[in-house]
């Protein structure tokens, strides 16, 4: 039995989807604000994992948080290759990357505008 969905702002969300990617040790984090750019999501969050196989746990993990704290149901893709996964939790789109997958598809390049709200939450 799945619970109701929990309200939440897309900021709320994002917060939620930050601390997640943090505990399961995902690098190079970047959050894209899309509002007022995009009526798919308020954010895009962007950020590595190491192999394919952290890519997935990363993903499982996010899917998991989000479904048992705000009793979302996130759609994914990708997750079967491990390359990249695309999780979709409605206010805010999470892509998932093997670094060399990511740099491929630079996907901060296409969303960055000079000035826009692009913020990078590195880690040592």
């Amino acid at each position: 039995m799945t619970a109701a969905p929990i309200e939440a702002t897309s900021d709320e969300l994002l917060a939620r989807v930050l601390s997640s990617l943090d505990d399961d040790k995902a690098e190079d984090v970047v959050a894209i604000d899309l509002r007022g750019r995009s009526s798919v999501a308020d954010h895009m969050v962007i950020c590595s994992g190491r192999s394919s196989r952290q890519v997935g746990a990363i993903a499982e993990k996010l899917v998991e948080r989000l479904k048992h704290e705000f009793g979302r149901t996130c759609r994914t893709e990708g997750k079967e290759q491990g390359d990249w996964v695309l999780i979709d939790a409605g206010d805010v789109v999470v892509h998932v990357f093997r670094p060399e997958v990511r740099e491929f598809y630079q996907l901060e390049k296409m969303w960055m505008q000079p000035g826009a709200g692009l913020a990078a939450v590195r880690k040592a």
